[in-house]
């Protein structure tokens, strides 16, 4: 009997061990829609339509991005895929665009703990924002379909928008443009900001696949009995091109480290204010801002 209950926690122990070590290495791509954003540029009349189809190629080059999301049952990075740069390329202003947009840094969650945290660079500061994660209240489908050999199915929720995700901007209704008396003909020629505006909330749509039973999903998504495949998150599509279950080579799984610690809060509350504070300085022809904050 001894000897039966010894094998019996012997078998338990491995599988434990087995458990913590299984990882698994996702590859996703992400794009953003940029046609809403860029055509608004049109109606600037210093704004030629070489200098708009320029920005659209760039606005589309910078929100094209592949990520890698390195899981086990317990936690997960997501870190933009490292690329050679050319000299020059990336510099402050682009750190910063690419932050807002949805990349740089590494973001780390523990859906075990319920809390993550993201590096992230703006306006020359570095911070680390560390919170806990939302649990988004979802809607679990019977539709499905096949991504990657795998059976995955559909959910859906209501999101609150994070105001320092500038990913989620969208063109005003008319009517709201002209009911807002605060903005003059020529700022709305000049100044294109004033005709977008940031949503309260969205609909998201994801698709899970039971067979590979983490819950986990790239940046800030989870809570699903499976891994998320994709995303479609308002004018965002984040969608997974390769798995590798249990890589030979494991990655370590740990939170950031660097820069000044946050609440989300409080950095969406800092990224609102200096951009608010840098379209004044724009409508008051004062330049090109300083893309630096804090000491």
């Amino acid at each position: 009997m001894k000897k039966i209950i010894l094998a019996l926690a012997v078998i338990l122990g491995s599988m434990q061990i087995q458990a913590q070590e299984f990882q698994g290495v996702a590859v996703y791509e992400s794009k953003t829609s940029t046609s809403d954003m860029t055509a608004r540029f049109s109606g600037n009349r210093d704004f030629t339509p070489e200098m708009q189809k320029m920005m659209e190629e760039r606005m589309k080059k910078m929100l094209e991005k592949t990520f890698i999301l390195n899981f086990d049952k317990a936690a997960s990075i997501y870190k933009e895929e490292e690329k050679l740069e050319t000299p020059g390329q990336q510099n402050g202003g682009s750190r910063m665009m690419s932050s807002m947009m949805g990349g740089g840094g590494t973001y780390y969650k523990n859906v075990k703990e319920k809390i993550y945290s993201v590096d992230r660079e703006f306006m020359g500061k570095e911070f680390l924002v560390k919170d806990s994660l939302s649990k988004l209240d979802w809607k679990l489908e019977s539709e499905t379909k096949q991504i990657g050999g795998y059976t995955c199915y559909r959910a859906t929720a209501v999101k609150p928008v994070s105001k320092s995700d500038f990913r989620n901007f969208r063109p005003k209704k008319e009517e709201e443009k002209k009911d807002d008396k605060k903005v003059t003909e020529k700022e709305k020629t000049t100044n294109f900001m004033d005709n977008l505006e940031m949503p309260k909330e969205v609909t998201i749509t994801a698709w899970y696949a039971p067979e590979i039973p983490v819950n986990q999903g790239p940046e800030n998504y989870w809570g699903l009995p499976g891994l998320i495949l994709e995303v479609s998150d308002g004018k965002t599509v984040i969608l997974c091109s390769k798995i590798v279950l249990n890589p030979k080579e494991k990655a370590v799984i740990k939170a950031p480290t660097k820069g000044k610690e946050i609440t989300q809060k409080e950095y969406d509350e800092t990224v609102t204010k200096k951009m608010e504070e840098m379209r004044e300085q724009f409508k008051n022809g004062g330049g090109r801002p300083s893309f630096r904050i804090g000491n």
